[in-house]
């Protein structure tokens, strides 16, 4: 390579350096905006606004305290101070891990949280990837050519499963599953056995806008003249769908992934709820009972940091997956 040719690759090298750099700054940058409008908006709607939890709460007269008592457990809790303060100390707390006690408990909200997180984040990994099968599962199956004949079956169930609503899904599986056929037991289940069907629940409601995505891109990719040149050469149906249009069809699919990650939570909580399962939806559902600010407000904040994870990790996985991008980071959404 000659001294020239040399310089401009290495200029080029730089630059698209300097470009990855900047878009990691930015998209940095926005998610720190995003966690902070977050917290934000969490502390208004709860802390801000008009009542006081711990006033409404220890004011009843079946706890017997007097004005000066409830003064201290004011003071204690930090809600005797003015909404700016109460916002600042909230905030270096939420820094440091310190999410503050339960009014309801009387214990750490970082100890209830680290109690109930595993379990939804293990209903919703497995949801998450049982949808991603039932998904792609779907799209292959519509393009199989042996079944050309029913593939308007394939292509109308995701409008089915869209619309189905979540809390419905969950009971209508435990009355097939458990009371008909008695396949699934619902009543002192196996530690695997509890999850099967609120794994269903949560996957069906997600799988339906993965498989509509990856329908519509395999329709669009296929038409495209590298699959034309790729067929010429003698692959087989099965090398074309796998290796080459598929790859290509799920990259778009990504994104919508990572935008559905909040949708998955959301259904994890009322998934949760509906078969009593023990996790951020049960512990979400006592504190709005109970009003329990603390503990509402840093599931709202830690589920926007989750969500915001997400996405920044599906923008990092372009570039892996299609080496196209890798000179231009952020557009592959």
């Amino acid at each position: 390579m000659s001294e020239p040719a040399r310089h401009l690759a290495g200029r080029a090298l730089s630059e698209s350096t300097v470009e990855m750099k900047t878009y990691l700054a930015s998209r940095l940058a926005q998610a720190l905006f995003v966690l902070w409008a977050a917290f934000t908006a969490s502390f208004v709607l709860l802390q801000a606004m008009p009542g006081d939890a711990v006033l409404i709460k220890f004011q009843n007269p079946d706890y017997g305290l007097s004005p000066e008592q409830i003064a201290e457990i004011r003071s204690a809790y930090g809600a005797d101070g003015s909404i700016l303060q109460q916002y600042f100390d909230t905030a270096g707390r939420f820094l440091t891990g310190d999410f503050g006690y339960s009014l309801q408990a009387g214990v750490s909200v970082a100890s209830q949280l680290s109690a109930n997180i595993p379990p939804t984040l293990l209903l919703t990994a497995l949801g998450f990837l049982a949808a991603t099968i039932l998904a792609f599962g779907i799209a292959v199956l519509a393009n199989v050519p042996g079944l050309r004949r029913i593939r308007g079956v394939f292509v109308s169930a995701p409008s089915m499963l869209i619309s189905v609503p979540t809390f419905w899904l969950g009971i209508m599986l435990i009355q097939i599953f458990s009371f008909r056929f008695r396949l699934v037991p619902v009543i002192n289940p196996g530690p695997w056995q509890g999850l099967i069907l609120p794994i269903l629940t949560v996957a069906v409601p997600i799988s339906a806008p993965l498989a509509q995505i990856l329908l519509k891109n395999i329709d669009e990719v296929v038409t495209r003249p590298f699959v034309a040149v790729v067929r010429s050469k003698g692959a087989s149906q099965a090398r074309v769908l796998w290796r080459h249009v598929i790859r290509n069809a799920s990259l778009p699919a990504l994104t919508v992934a990572g935008l559905l990650f909040g949708e998955l939570l959301t259904n994890a909580v009322i998934t949760e709820t509906v078969f009593g399962l023990n996790g951020v939806g049960r512990l979400t559902k006592l504190a709005v009972d109970n009003e329990d600010v603390a503990v509402l407000q840093a599931i709202v904040v830690l589920s926007a940091a989750a969500f915001v994870i997400i996405n920044l990790f599906v923008d990092l996985l372009y570039p892996v997956l299609d080496p196209r991008l890798r000179a231009t980071p952020g557009a592959g959404r």
